[in-house]
């Protein structure tokens, strides 16, 4: 579905950079100025630091005169009023209206942002199907421009489908139920070793193991660092001098 943002008598050159790059997150580049303060803000430094790596949605971006050269062939209008009004469109959240019109027949939607300083005049949001109002604090509802197009391309994007999160690290392996029992083996002879497993009344210290290292499911290198562990304990007893017992030997509880 195709979608545009479009700015009205945007004052503040940061706030159009700040726009693209709220756009291009969610996969939008189609930004429409209206008579904006500054007839070369797409070029001006402030606008190009903001955008931060969306400067394509920059070049592609377009300034008009009117909204009604901004509306061009747009098919369903999404205002994005805070201030409740007498008269006019209903009033939605965002997530409310934008789910349902995902699914219907609008084929060019587009939302319309007013200037920081003024708002949105009364009769362009007479011109929209529906007036968009972000839940906020009823305390402090105040969203600059740049946060309140970041909230919509979000939840218009969401409603859309998504994209889908990409994992920060590479899928966790586990390692094989040979290596465990290796591992585990390695430990029962090292605990043995140190004296804390005593192989006349084990108990059921073996088994205990088994079932923590099968509920951790450790990877192969977890199972390596395992077995390094087991082998230092090994180690520290072969350093002792012969027929010493190990201060540290601690007897596995009842």
């Amino acid at each position: 579905m195709r979608t545009r943002f479009i700015l009205i008598q945007t004052s503040h050159a940061g706030n159009v950079g700040a726009a693209a790059r709220a756009m291009k997150t969610m996969g939008f580049g189609d930004l429409v100025l209206v008579a904006p303060r500054w007839p070369n803000v797409l070029r001006r430094e402030e606008t190009i630091q903001r955008a931060s790596g969306a400067l394509d949605v920059l070049a592609d971006a377009r300034v008009v005169d009117t909204l009604d050269e901004a509306l061009d062939g747009v098919t369903h209008l999404c205002a994005t009023a805070m201030v409740p009004r007498d008269f006019g469109p209903p009033t939605r959240t965002p997530r409310e209206h934008l789910e349902p019109l995902a699914q219907g027949e609008a084929q060019h939607v587009a939302f319309l942002f007013g200037s920081e300083r003024f708002g949105m005049r009364n009769e362009d949001v007479y011109r929209c199907n529906v007036a968009l109002s972000i839940p906020t604090d009823p305390q402090f509802g105040s969203l600059n421009l740049g946060a309140a197009i970041q909230v919509i391309a979000y939840e218009w994007r969401q409603a859309l489908g998504g994209f889908a999160v990409r994992d920060a690290t590479a899928p966790v392996r586990a390692a094989d139920a040979q290596a465990v029992a290796g591992m585990l083996d390695h430990w029962e002879r090292s605990l043995v070793q140190i004296g804390f497993l005593d192989p006349k009344a084990p108990k059921k210290l073996m088994p205990r193991l088994q079932q923590l290292f099968n509920r951790a499911q450790p990877t192969p290198e977890e199972i390596h660092i395992l077995r390094g562990i087991a082998k230092a304990m090994a180690d520290a007893v072969d350093a002792e001098a012969p027929g010493k017992t190990p201060s540290s030997v601690r007897k596995e509880p009842r």
